[in-house]
């Protein structure tokens, strides 16, 4: 009976340790990185740079993984269900909180199925204007709107986009309503604001940025609450007369919840190192993204945040989408 309780305890021991020690071997084995986009894109290319140094880093490859569709939510869903041990990995977006709130079925929770790492980079995006439209500041642009009420609209990239939500967050926020027309991405919107055919658009920065340059749209400024170092001679929208105004589209790395703590901290001691690096600087800016690099308890309460947000915008809009 001794020999029997000893040879138990023994396997109790071993089993107890075995977390420990595959979490210290962390990883063995090649790790993904699930991009909710097509190929090509900023985030995609910002994630495959970022998983090529974290192949560095880590010692074991880290590969990218395209799964597109559903305004991100495939991807999403797929990540969220995966086992939790830190091999499979979401390039989450803005829409990862955005997207409970407007549809009307989601199949995670943004908060409680994830684990965040880092909250890796802001997209920058900025308020623009057609050059027909007498604004140079945003104070001016709110005095336009208000003296000529029902007469303008503004693009976006889709019903319930970022660029939607950060239009009728201006909208709410300045007592003004410009009319949204959605359109199916941001080239066929940017086609038609060059045009004169809508008046104001948010939209990305590395979209929008060579028709500011070539002096086809005028650029008012940046949407986040502090001046963009990718476009540092614009200013925020808060500060160009509409204070406390604050949209900031994301990009960050979450897992599975319930990942272990220790595989959580390794991977964001690898991402906070690779985000230092000045090539890495210089290469984000290129893509129209601010680096942040924040730690997982400071992204994890941004992203809480970021869902009353969108959450409060989408219900007195009534933004809602099957």
């Amino acid at each position: 009976m001794m020999k029997r309780l000893l040879a138990g305890l023994a396997l109790a021991c071993l089993g107890a340790g075995a977390p420990a020690h595959a979490q210290d071997g962390y990883p063995s084995r090649p790790v993904r990185i699930v991009v909710p986009f097509s190929p090509g894109g900023a985030t995609d290319i910002m994630s495959r740079l970022l998983a090529e140094k974290l192949t560095a880093r880590l010692g074991q490859p880290v590969i990218v993984e395209n799964k597109p569709g559903g305004g991100t939510m495939i991807a999403s869903d797929y990540v969220a269900r995966a086992e939790p041990d830190g091999y499979t990995l979401l390039m989450a977006a803005s829409s990862l909180g955005i997207a409970p709130s407007i549809y009307a079925k989601v199949n995670y929770d943004p908060i409680k199925d994830f684990a965040p790492v880092s909250q890796v980079a802001s997209v920058v995006h900025i308020l623009e204007v057609h050059p027909s439209v007498p604004a140079r500041t945003v104070g001016e642009l709110i005095a336009y709107l208000k003296a000529n009420p029902g007469k303008v609209s503004y693009g976006s990239v889709g019903t319930g986009s970022s660029t939607h939500l950060e239009a009728e967050l201006f909208n709410s926020m300045a007592g003004v309503q410009m009319a949204h027309i959605p359109y199916k991405g941001s080239a066929p919107a940017l086609n038609d604001l060059v045009a004169g055919r809508l008046q104001v658009m948010f939209d990305a920065w590395a979209s929008s940025g060579p028709f500011v340059k070539e002096g086809k749209l005028r650029a008012l400024a940046v949407t986040t609450s502090r001046p963009s170092g990718s476009v540092p001679d614009l200013p925020t929208v808060s500060a160009s007369g509409l204070p406390g105004y604050s949209a900031m589209p994301w990009l960050g790395l979450v897992a599975p919840a319930r990942t272990p703590r220790p595989v959580i901290d390794k991977l964001y001691g690898a991402v906070a190192g690779i985000l230092a690096q000045p090539d890495v600087k210089e290469k984000f800016v290129g893509l129209g993204l601010d680096i942040i690099g924040s730690d997982p308890q400071t992204f994890a309460a941004f992203i809480d945040q970021d869902v009353s947000t969108w959450a409060k915008v989408a219900r007195e809009s009534h933004i809602r989408l099957e």
